[in-house]
């Protein structure tokens, strides 16, 4: 089996699992931490003739990180893709058992277990109703039927936009202010939000500063990401009022 991962959590997932089976990946596929394989550019926009050099088994690419015309110019060449959609946990547990599956692995590796453990639990009752940036300029916010938005609501936090028609809303900074949230969740990705560049845009409001990795990837991160997120959503910041 030769596979080329279009995305990093999966990048991750078959690399600690199979590496020997893995044999290209983006340049946003950062982990595992010194992972050496031939790069095939970025997810949205990957060198597909690249791809094809690579004389894959099997592509694998998500809904959101990955276009259409990528998935489809691939199948239109003969190769085989395996494309995700993950919107809440349970469904990220069930695909990457069945990704895993596809390679070839006997059982589950303990990354997995572990991440159904980590998981495992009644979800607390809502909390704290937040806004999500995940961009600025212009401002992007987690809007409804979102794997992130999921993340949060089992750790007791109420995102404000979940019943939005979009899933990626753009409202202005002062109406995500007017929403009055009890709290701002500002992730390191995709935009790099800071305890300098983000908490200003909400002064007086509890911003949480947290990783994006364990907030937007389903792959072994999930075994460690309810610990450390809710440790991160207990350390909000508050940027002064004027």
């Amino acid at each position: 089996m030769r596979v080329v991962s279009l995305v990093p959590s999966l990048t991750e997932a078959v690399a600690v699992t199979v590496p020997r089976v893995l044999v290209g990946a983006t340049d946003w596929c950062t982990h595992p931490a010194g992972l050496d394989v031939p790069r095939v550019g970025g997810s949205k926009y990957p060198d597909l003739d690249r791809v094809r050099e690579l004389r894959p088994d099997l592509v694998l690419l998500n809904v959101e990180e990955n276009r259409r015309e990528d998935a489809d110019a691939l199948r239109a060449a003969g190769v085989r893709v395996l494309v995700t959609y993950p919107r809440t946990v349970p469904q990220a547990l069930r695909e990457l058992a069945g990704l895993l599956a596809a390679l070839g692995v006997p059982g589950e590796p303990g990354w997995l277990r572990a991440a159904r453990r980590a998981w495992t639990g009644p979800t607390p009752a809502e909390g704290r109703r937040a806004v999500v940036p995940v961009w600025r300029r212009p401002w992007v916010v987690l809007g409804a039927d979102t794997f992130a938005g999921d993340v949060l609501s089992r750790l007791g936090v109420a995102n404000a936009y979940a019943g939005h028609a979009e899933r990626y809303p753009r409202p202005a900074v002062a109406e995500l202010r007017a929403a009055a949230p009890e709290l701002v969740v500002l992730p390191d990705e995709p935009y790099r939000f800071t305890v300098d560049d983000g908490p200003e845009a909400f002064p007086g409001i509890p911003c949480a500063l947290i990783s994006g990795r364990h907030l937007t990837w389903y792959g072994p991160s999930l075994a460690e990401a309810p610990a450390l997120l809710a440790a991160q959503l207990a350390r909000p910041v508050v940027h002064p009022a004027a």
